[in-house]
């Protein structure tokens, strides 16, 4: 099975043209040898600095803070020190994710830490992050959200960590109600941060409480979506191999639903996973029992309910948002 994540490319590009030149002043500022490390991890430029086109990301999340500002009337460059912060964000969280999971790929080529080391990974992902914090530092407006956001990312990936631990049924296992509160702070607060800084800075304050909430549940969306291409994706696309989840005993929303169902096939997927999935064989196998077992419709139908819960908060108050609702859409779309 073939999932790709065809985004809708030509609202992301623009909004990717008009943040690129701010992003790279931003990364300019810092030192040298970490302004080299971070326009790799940024997919700028290749281990030996050499410019490197069209691997910078898909852009999502400064794609929602530029959107969000136009939805509320407001030029979308109004809302640019969102959109920089939270793609600077993004990119921190990629550098420590990357090391936490050992991780050897990014985007095709190597992870930060497997090009430079561990050490200069980290200090890159922190200089990242001091950025990020400094495009807000001067607007309370946008600042809270951004601060919550940094809050429940910590949380959400000490969740996931701490999954790791756990087992896969029985008495202490992850249920599907502790991923989605792990998956709305992982990856929806960066998500809420980028809509309600951008409605925030474009003049509509009022709503950004609404559109943080909006972002929690687009996130929990996009992340049962991720899970499902790190079992189903195409490597070409997503730039990762697949079932190093699998491998790695990671709590994800396919599996997790899968064994919920309680059918022979999660039977014998419980057994293979307790005596655990670290070969491809035995991980290919794996992931043909969460599929039996309902993991993959459970998966979507759950992803669908999501966005359309963030979906429902921009029809009451943002109804003529036409590219940010089709941004939402595409986030789902990404898995079949």
């Amino acid at each position: 099975m073939n999932l790709s994540h065809p985004l809708h490319s030509g609202t992301v590009g623009r909004c990717r043209r008009l943040l690129e030149p701010a992003l790279r002043d931003a990364v300019s500022t810092l030192h040298p040898w970490g302004a080299r490390m971070a326009t790799f991890a940024m997919g700028w430029s290749d281990l030996d600095g050499r410019e490197r086109e069209g691997d910078g990301g898909k852009g999502v999340r400064p794609a929602i803070a530029l959107l969000s500002a136009e939805a509320v009337g407001a030029p979308a460059e109004s809302a640019l020190p969102a959109a920089v912060a939270v793609e600077l964000v993004h990119a921190f969280s990629l550098a420590h994710d990357d090391i936490i999971d050992r991780d050897e790929l990014r985007r095709h080529h190597a992870a930060l830490w497997k090009a430079y080391g561990v050490g200069p990974a980290l200090l890159t992902g922190d200089a990242l992050l001091a950025l990020a914090v400094g495009q807000l530092a001067g607007r309370p407006e946008a600042m809270p959200y951004l601060s919550a956001a940094l809050v429940q990312l910590v949380q959400g990936q000490s969740a996931d960590m701490a999954f790791e631990d756990r087992p896969w049924s029985g008495p202490g296992e992850v249920t599907i109600e502790e991923y989605a509160e792990m998956a709305a702070g992982k990856t929806g607060g960066l998500l809420g941060a980028a809509a309600a800084a951008g409605v925030a800075l474009g003049g509509a304050p009022e709503l950004a409480d609404r559109m943080w909430g909006m972002g929690l549940d687009l996130g929990i969306a996009f992340q049962i979506v991720d899970d499902m291409l790190g079992i189903w994706g195409d490597p070409s696309v997503t730039g990762k191999p697949v079932f190093n989840d699998l491998r790695r005993d990671k709590k994800t929303l396919p599996v997790l639903a899968a064994l919920a169902s309680g059918s022979p096939a999660a039977r014998e997927l419980s057994a293979v996973l307790d005596a655990g999935a670290s070969d491809e064989e035995s991980a290919r196998h794996a992931a043909g029992l969460v599929e039996q077992a309902g993991g993959h419709d459970r998966a979507r139908e759950l992803a669908q309910r999501y966005v359309s819960s963030a979906l429902g908060v921009l029809d009451e108050h943002l109804p003529h948002a036409v590219e940010l609702r089709a941004l939402c859409h595409s986030l789902v779309d990404r898995a079949a």
